[in-house]
């Protein structure tokens, strides 16, 4: 089935792309979640003048999360947790714990948005990537240490 995305879906395509996919998986995640519409004369008409409109507004979101991107960089971030001895962690600390350390310098950024691969369990430097925007990744610089 031929649909045209609506939003940024992963690994499948930006809004306004027009996209071949399975009837089911258009019919029962895609359209029922707004994400995408069926690729019908009408529809593309219709899209292509909103995608037109919201060009400008694309554009000030990504300078935006550009802008966040800087105070990020410049931000490093020290978590203390306890731990035993071999500097292994007693827990781990997740992106959960990293957005509530950036929310407490001032920087709101949702956790969802951190891209940590798996909880991080032993002390040490680490650089965290954070999704602000499909196109925009800022690199946190993050600090584990003995409390």
């Amino acid at each position: 089935m031929k649909v045209i995305l609506l939003e940024q879906v992963e690994k499948l395509g930006r809004p306004g792309d027009h996209v071949e996919v399975a009837d089911g998986y258009a019919r029962n995640f895609l359209i029922p979640k707004r994400k995408a519409v069926a690729a019908t004369p009408a529809h593309v008409k219709s899209l292509d003048h909103l995608l037109r409109q919201n060009k400008g507004q694309e554009d000030r979101l990504r300078h935006a999360a550009g802008a966040m991107a800087a105070r990020i960089a410049e931000a490093s971030c020290v978590i203390k947790r306890q731990a035993g001895e071999q500097e292994k962690l007693f827990g781990s600390v997740t992106n959960q714990d990293i957005a509530a350390a950036l929310g407490a310098r001032g920087l709101d950024v949702d956790r969802r948005k951190i891209l940590l691969q798996e909880p991080i369990k032993v002390l040490g430097s680490y650089t965290i990537p954070i999704r602000l925007h499909p196109e925009v990744v800022a690199e946190l610089r993050l600090t584990v240490e003995r409390s």
